[in-house]
């Protein structure tokens, strides 16, 4: 027990999680205190509304990025060495990002009346669509420079970001729902991440990486051509998911009810929060470590390394949840949402088989396997819309959930399958 305790200590993985622990911990507080206090004024109508938002803001700040962040972090950590091929990976994803976001920004600002109408059902919500086309273009450099961050394994500046983006969205989000209720959660969701931007371009001044001419090198084919795969998966990654779940979320508003859309959309917030633990510090690590190791069978024992560490962890807060499920509606939510406890097993399930695979599908942004991140993208993008769709017709609501769960389960299995070659690699693989 003690000699795992001290690898577990020297791992830097271990040290990455422990770096983010503080950020972590903030961010699931003002996710609980924020998640409270927009339940109790909006209600589960207004949640399930604030998550048809969500969703599609999701996708249009991810497209108004160009789709690029993974890609600039790989190829950042890749070849951080070559100042000189830093400096043209930087500046082409910068001019990628200035395109796309110029594109989306204009979408959402003379679309406002169709996006609204669409998304949220009337057009008395077309100027948050509007604000949001004023203000993407601070988000958008906001996700490049987290990006170089990252891949220059810059874990400190990192985190501070992510304690700020956290401590803002709680302040934009209290205040603005207070002030204007549904209407001010709405402000609230498309504009805080683009106020962090001057904190993460004050965090990134005195980097050495942080000088006009990294911004201003010269257009490059080839660094396009290897950032556009990204934006592909990108398209096709933020298209299926919220998408989805905007299908999935409309089908129970107008089949059985705003309110039980509004505890799915609860159950699915508390995924998020509590998920967070992992997939940030994830974010941070696996896929900048991914990039570096060529060898396979180097890359199986990373990933062992991270199962060793992240599923006992996961299993111990999913069970906490399930057993204080009741405490955590009561704490997170209100008496309108009790009826969501029959929720809890099966998205609980389907997280930890998410998790699960997860891990291993980091490694298809790792090595730009575009071809099989797309493929497996899409199937179970529409095997989720039709797993869910054939068990809400038998459980109600909660077939969504059993949906979720099936249908990571599969993924799982298939990305065991599609990267069998690391998962069962031997230990002589390369002598």
């Amino acid at each position: 027990m003690k000699k795992l305790l001290n690898r577990l200590k020297q791992a830097e993985i271990v040290k990455v999680f422990s770096l983010n622990a503080l950020s972590t911990f903030i961010h699931m507080c003002t996710g609980l205190i924020t998640t409270k206090v927009v339940a109790t004024i909006i209600g589960p109508s207004g949640v399930a509304m604030l998550g048809q938002l969500n969703n599609i803001n999701s996708m249009l700040q991810g497209l108004a990025a160009g789709g690029i962040r993974s890609g600039v972090t790989k190829y950042i950590a890749e070849y951080k060495e070559d100042k000189l091929l830093v400096s043209k990976y930087i500046s082409n994803a910068l001019l990628i990002s200035a395109i796309f976001t110029i594109i989306i920004s204009l979408v959402c600002i003379f679309g406002c009346n169709v996006l609204s109408k669409t998304i949220l059902f009337s057009d008395e919500y077309s100027y948050v669509f509007v604000i949001l086309g004023f203000t993407i273009f601070l988000f958008t450099l906001n996700s490049l420079l987290i990006s170089i961050l990252n891949g220059f394994k810059e874990f400190k500046k990192y985190v501070v970001v992510n304690i700020s983006s956290s401590i803002v969205s709680l302040i934009f989000s209290v205040s603005l729902c207070l002030i204007w209720e549904l209407k001010g959660a709405m402000i609230s969701a498309v504009t805080f991440q683009s106020v962090v931007f001057f904190v993460t371009l004050y965090q990134c001044r005195k980097c050495e990486w942080f000088s006009i001419k990294n911004f201003t090198a010269e257009k490059d084919k080839g660094i396009i051509s290897k950032y556009l795969q990204y934006t592909l998966m990108t398209l096709v990654s933020l298209s299926i998911l919220p998408v989805s779940q905007m299908l999935l979320r409309g089908y129970v508003i107008n089949n059985i009810s705003q309110v039980e859309a509004g505890w799915w959309e609860g159950m699915n917030r508390i995924s998020n929060v509590y998920l967070s633990i992992i997939t940030t510090s994830l974010s941070i690590y696996i896929l900048p470590r991914m990039s570096e190791i060529e060898d396979k069978w180097k890359l199986k024992c990373e990933l062992i390394k991270y199962y060793k560490f992240i599923i006992p962890v996961l299993i111990l807060i999913i069970t906490a949840i399930y057993l204080l499920r009741h405490f955590v509606i009561w704490v997170l939510f209100t008496p309108d949402f009790y009826p969501m406890e029959k929720l809890f097993i099966w998205q609980l399930l389907g997280d930890l088989f998410k998790i699960t695979s997860w891990i291993l599908s980091y490694l298809m942004l790792a090595k730009a396997k575009t071809k099989a991140f797309i493929s497996t993208e899409i199937i179970f993008g529409l095997s989720m819309l039709g797993l869910s769709y054939y068990f809400v017709q038998i459980y109600g609501t909660v077939g969504l959930n059993i949906g979720y769960m099936i249908n990571y389960i599969l993924y799982m299995l298939v990305m065991i399958y599609v990267f069998r070659d690391i998962v069962f690699c031997k230990s002589n693989y390369g002598k």
